[in-house]
């Protein structure tokens, strides 16, 4: 395949390594730009910093058309078209961090061949026109500007980015729009075009939606409880209405991760700054915040006190097929242990904790039934299929005390019951 456009993407995290490598194996020729030395050379010597599947095979057969560099200038060398991929985290006023946003459009003075700038970063609403003014300011007036948001979860992100329900394109001008929607070409997806500030606020309302039905089967889990229905049976049957849908309908410990508790927060903030008050994501966000708090109660409710106890926390990454830990539910759950005076066992077989607490008081195990042993109690945090197939006979033989939260409601509570556990899930009796 000849190569078609000459790419330049700042930012070698998660989303500009994923863009750059789909890029490059559309044809394009791909340069990706970070500041990180350590980061950087591992990409240059062929290996993967991050886990994500498909994606390190995939920038290994591109390796002629996508290279990693610390150099501005070799980045935009002959470059058309720029990427913004850094990351926008929230700042203390809880509004987002666009600090590395605007070092990155500051940097691109002079690359007289840029065509377009396309933010890939998830930004509020308005500051396509901030980045507009600046790029004028910069002396780029001839340089187009859109907005091209993600919508790539982990563990499946190469394939959403080839395989998309959509590409959304807001840009300031037909042929900078027109030419994001050319690096896209072999990809089977609508190309929904609109202004800027449209498509910033698509990706904020796409997450916050998302992250909104969680917290309502959560809800749902809750009231059934209380009720005695089974939450399980009852959002099945939900999601079976067309007019609904089943994805997002599963009750469990809360959402995590990148996206959904930084977005969801990031519009709420946005809405604020207008003086509107959202309630219903603001009670989104509150269910998710509490449901992790209620998996904590039910220990206690179980074993009486949770001092002194020891507690196996299975999963720790915020999803299954990923090491993210950002955001991860077993991170509050941890802390939380820790603070009522439990000791945490943990397992995971990719999950990267940050250094610090509440991981440095933790103790990790190579395996399941290992991190259960001497427990008493085991918490299901991520739902890995290594949970279904472990060793639950030998698991109820070697705890202390053999009570189960099962928080993705992963396993089947009768077989758990019969073994032995005193089992509790979600929304289940």
């Amino acid at each position: 395949m000849a190569d078609r456009r000459r790419v330049a993407v700042f930012g070698a995290g998660y989303i500009g390594l994923v863009t750059g490598a789909c890029l490059a194996d559309l044809g394009h020729r791909v340069v990706v730009r970070d500041i990180d030395p350590e980061r950087v050379q591992t990409l240059q010597a062929g290996d993967v910093p991050i886990y994500e599947p498909g994606l390190g095979d995939m920038i290994a057969r591109n390796k002629e058309r996508l290279t990693f560099t610390l150099d501005l200038d070799e980045a935009l060398d002959d470059a058309q078209v720029a990427y913004v991929c850094v990351d926008t985290p929230p700042s203390v006023s809880g509004d987002a961090d666009l600090s590395k946003v605007w070092s990155v459009v500051r940097s691109l003075a002079g690359a007289a061949d840029l065509r377009v700038v396309v933010m890939k970063s998830t930004v509020p609403v308005g500051t396509g026109a901030r980045a507009r003014a600046a790029l004028d300011e910069a002396g780029l007036t001839a340089t187009g500007y859109a907005s091209n948001p993600e919508f790539t979860a982990e563990g499946r992100a190469v394939s959403d980015f080839m395989n998309p329900d959509r590409i959304v394109i807001g840009a300031d001008d037909a042929a900078a729009g027109a030419l994001i929607a050319e690096l896209h070409e072999g990809i089977d997806a609508p190309v929904v075009t609109m202004d800027v500030r449209s498509a910033e606020m698509v990706k904020l309302a796409s997450n916050a939606l998302l992250a909104t039905k969680i917290s309502f089967a959560n809800e749902i889990a809750t009231l059934c409880e209380n009720t005695g229905a089974d939450a399980e049976e009852v959002l099945r049957a939900v999601g079976l209405d067309h007019r609904l849908g089943s994805h997002f309908l599963r009750p469990g410990i809360g959402w995590g991760g990148s996206c959904f508790p930084k977005d969801s927060e990031a519009l709420r903030q946005l809405a604020s700054n207008t003086g509107f008050h959202p309630m219903l994501l603001s009670a989104a966000i509150d269910v998710n915040n509490i449901q992790k708090r209620r998996a904590i109660q039910k220990l206690k409710d179980a074993l009486g006190t949770l001092a002194g106890r020891e507690i196996a926390l299975l999963g720790m990454a915020f999803k299954p097929g990923t090491d993210d830990m950002r955001e991860a539910p077993s991170t509050v759950l941890a802390s939380r242990l820790l603070a009522e005076g439990a000791r945490v066992r943990c397992w995971d077989p990719l999950a990267r904790p940050a250094t610090g607490e509440p991981w440095s008081s933790a103790t990790r195990y190579a395996s399941p039934e290992e991190a259960m042993d001497g427990a008493d109690a085991a918490v299901v945090v991520t739902e890995w299929a290594q949970l279904r197939e472990a060793d639950w006979a030998r698991a109820v033989e070697r705890m202390r005390q053999p009570v189960l939260f099962d928080g993705r409601n992963l396993l089947d509570p009768a077989r758990m019951r019969e073994l032995g556990f005193t089992y509790m899930a979600v929304g289940r009796l």
